[in-house]
């Protein structure tokens, strides 16, 4: 019967499907399990139903906010130190130092865990009222209430609208460059931004872009969101990528994984925060599957990630060439272990070339220069280094560039 098998389901299941569905959706979510005899049983109850004189505001405020995504949890680095710090100034002091609180950076930087961080610590320490939305749901709700009011002169989608924007202490709203749609939709949401400020409520905002780069919004519009000043989130840097990675292992508990592997999602995925945990839990499931983290498992269970290389000629072989030509060695000079400086600079250029340009993953181009896993990613983090502190490592590497392209 249904009961048999739900006992069954709870009992050996239950536990695994709260879990993913944790994994997934990054949300705590109750998870019920219901059978076609529960469904039969309820078929004869009545229906809860709103009472005539309910009003929009007996509903219940809803804040949006994930609660997972807190200060305590948010890795700090250099790209994003400065927004961090002002981040926990306007949780402290909502209303008053930065209003608005702009954020802006490319995608999967961190800006909504920021924010949300922000709404959270002041929703557990306070008594205010917050909102977080996307644009893209402010447009909806506004395009909503707009249609109804013309269809039927509906005052009740008004009402609802202006309570869910209006009567709030924190507005955070997300993606804000999606809001260049219709004149009307600005206009309805510069109301909003003036009636909070002048109320000395606390608004932040994120973009894609810094204000006086928000090409379809109104220069009123932009002109607020820079009256507190923009904060940007630049993609981390390799000590940053290093600690995200190390503190999502922590909180996943995942066990058993080495240095190397860490090192080797670090410095193959570069863009940003999102991509670090996509990776993870890729490796995740790797790890539940067969129990293992070593460098062979991380390497297979992130190969579809990991695009390399920006054609199909280059080979390890080729670029070695190369950069021994360029430097007047050989190319067993760049494989042997010698470590003075006119042979090991252009042997850790060659291996950080081999990286960028050709399809082989880091144990293989190792492998070809005779140099162990760790060496191949200690070199290609010091060329970065020296490509963003030297003007002529980027250039060197230009040149060679130019000439792995042409051939």
């Amino acid at each position: 019967s249904g009961n048999i098998q739900k006992e069954f389901i709870e009992k050996y299941y239950f536990n695994n499907l709260k879990k993913y569905f944790l994994e997934v959706t990054e949300n705590n979510v109750d998870v019920i399990l219901i059978t076609k005899d529960d469904l039969e049983s309820e078929e004869n109850k009545e229906l809860p139903t709103f009472q005539s004189n309910t009003t929009i505001n007996n509903f219940v405020h809803k804040s949006n906010l994930n609660k997972n995504l807190t200060f305590d949890n948010f890795v700090v680095g250099k790209s994003n130190a400065i927004a961090a710090q002002c981040a926990r100034v306007v949780a402290l002091s909502p209303g008053d130092a930065y209003n608005p609180f702009y954020l802006y950076g490319n995608s999967g930087v961190g800006k909504t865990h920021l924010m949300q961080a922000v709404g959270n610590y002041i929703e557990d320490n306070t008594n205010k009222k917050v909102l977080y939305v996307p644009t893209e749901e402010f447009i909806s709700d506004f395009t909503s209430m707009a249609r109804q009011l013309n269809i039927s002169n509906n005052t009740d989608k008004l009402e609802q609208f202006k309570n869910k924007y209006r009567n709030i202490d924190v507005l955070i709203i997300d993606d804000i460059q999606s809001l260049g749609t219709t004149k009307t939709t600005q206009e309805e949401f510069f109301n909003i931004f003036n009636e909070l400020h002048n109320n000395n409520k606390q608004i932040i905002v994120s973009s894609d872009s810094s204000p006086n780069d928000l090409k379809k919004l109104e220069e009123r519009l932009k002109t607020r969101f820079a009256w507190s000043g923009s904060f940007n989130i630049d993609p981390p840097d390799y000590d940053l990528r290093i600690n995200i990675i190390k503190s999502k292992i922590k909180e996943k508990e995942i066990v058993g994984i080495d240095e190397d592997s860490i090192e080797y999602i670090a410095t193959n995925i570069s863009s940003d925060v999102r991509s670090l945990e996509g990776a993870i839990k890729r490796i995740l499931l790797y790890h539940n599957m067969y129990g293992t983290c070593d460098l062979n498992t991380t390497i297979d269970a992130l190969r579809d990630l990991i695009g390399r290389g920006t054609g199909t000629k280059n080979d390890i072989n080729h670029i070695q060439k190369i950069v021994a030509d360029y430097y007047r060695i050989s190319v067993d000079d760049l494989k042997a272990k010698k470590r003075n400086p006119n042979i090991l600079i252009p042997r850790q250029i060659a291996l950080y070339l081999c990286n960028k340009h050709t399809k082989e993953n880091l144990s293989k181009i190792g492998i070809e220069f005779g140099q162990t896993h760790s060496t191949v990613i200690n070199a290609i983090n010091r060329i970065e280094k020296l490509i963003k502190t030297k003007n002529d490592m980027k250039k060197v590497i230009k040149d060679l560039e130019n000439d792995i392209n042409k051939q």
